[in-house]
């Protein structure tokens, strides 16, 4: 085990069991947006101290509010979040989530689609933050070609879904507790090419998927994708000036050994890291902050 992870960080990867941590949210309204997350999303709150609430499942962050209000909307076109994207672990815990969103904030609904590796719907929190609620196949279902997994953008039918999943025991709060997780963050960028060279060949994803010029996914360990970037809404964006949206993108790396191979290879490629021992903090091209620490 040492020694893969002793490859890993001299073959320039990041780490195999590399995850995601929570997705910080700059937002002008905190209480609307915490009912959204918890009443809606059926997220819960893990803690609420001064202008910050973070949510999650069964005591794991998923979502961090703070409350900015003297900042502003990006201007359209600016690069920043794309969307987060929440998994659940059971087809039944996405339906009861579905189901509440439908419930509580139903013009928030932007579509639904079967990605052949899973199945998502899709939303638009109030503030305008782009919202993945998921569910997995098993991996074992999952089909790569020369080091590239199959997606795809099938129809996906909610009610059809709510149908065959939600379950009298979900609808009554039975998976209210069942463990979530991000499962991947999605970024507006202003091009792939650099995108590439920072979240591939600097901080070590492998890449796992691209749409020529437009898109590309990355992950760590053999999953479809831990983070994507697109330039469909941003193409020719340049640094993020202050704005509600996407504060800040955690990664939790496994040991202290592949936190600080993260970050001398990052050094080694010409980008600024700010390391206070325990967390690695650093901007990617885009000023998208992300922290990385030991999960």
């Amino acid at each position: 085990m040492h020694m893969n992870k002793t490859l890993e960080a001299a073959d320039g990867r990041i780490a195999a069991d590399t995850a995601m941590g929570p997705v910080t949210l700059l937002v002008a309204d905190l209480d609307g947006m915490t009912a959204y997350y918890r009443d809606a999303v059926t997220l819960q709150v893990l803690g609420a101290e001064g202008d910050t609430v973070t949510l999650g499942r069964a005591g794991r962050p998923i979502v961090v509010l703070t409350h900015e209000p003297s900042l502003r909307h990006a201007a359209r076109g600016a690069a920043g979040l794309y969307h987060t994207a929440i998994l659940f672990e059971s087809q039944a815990a996405l339906a009861a989530a579905l189901y509440s969103v439908a419930r509580h904030a139903p013009g928030t609904f932007t579509g639904s689609a079967d990605h052949l590796v899973s199945q998502a719907f899709y939303f638009t929190d109030p503030e305008g933050n782009g919202v993945e609620l998921y569910w997995d196949r098993a991996r074992t279902e999952w089909s790569w070609t020369h080091g590239q997994v199959e997606m795809s953008t099938l129809f996906l039918d909610p009610n059809a879904f709510l149908q065959e999943h939600l379950t009298a025991e979900a609808l009554a709060g039975g998976t209210a507790a069942d463990a979530a997780s991000v499962g991947h963050v999605h970024l507006s960028v202003g091009d792939v090419a650099t995108a590439r060279a920072f979240y591939v060949d600097a901080l070590g994803f492998d890449s796992t998927a691209s749409l020529g010029d437009t898109a590309l996914f990355v992950s760590a360990g053999g999953y479809h994708h831990h983070m994507a970037m697109n330039v469909w809404q941003s193409r020719g964006a340049g640094p993020r000036m202050p704005a509600l949206g996407l504060g800040r993108i955690d990664l939790a790396l496994p040991d202290a050994d592949a936190l600080g191979a993260l970050g001398e290879r990052l050094r080694d490629h010409g980008f600024a890291v700010r390391d206070d021992g325990r967390t690695l903090a650093f901007d990617d091209p885009w000023r998208n902050a992300l922290h990385a620490t030991v999960a």
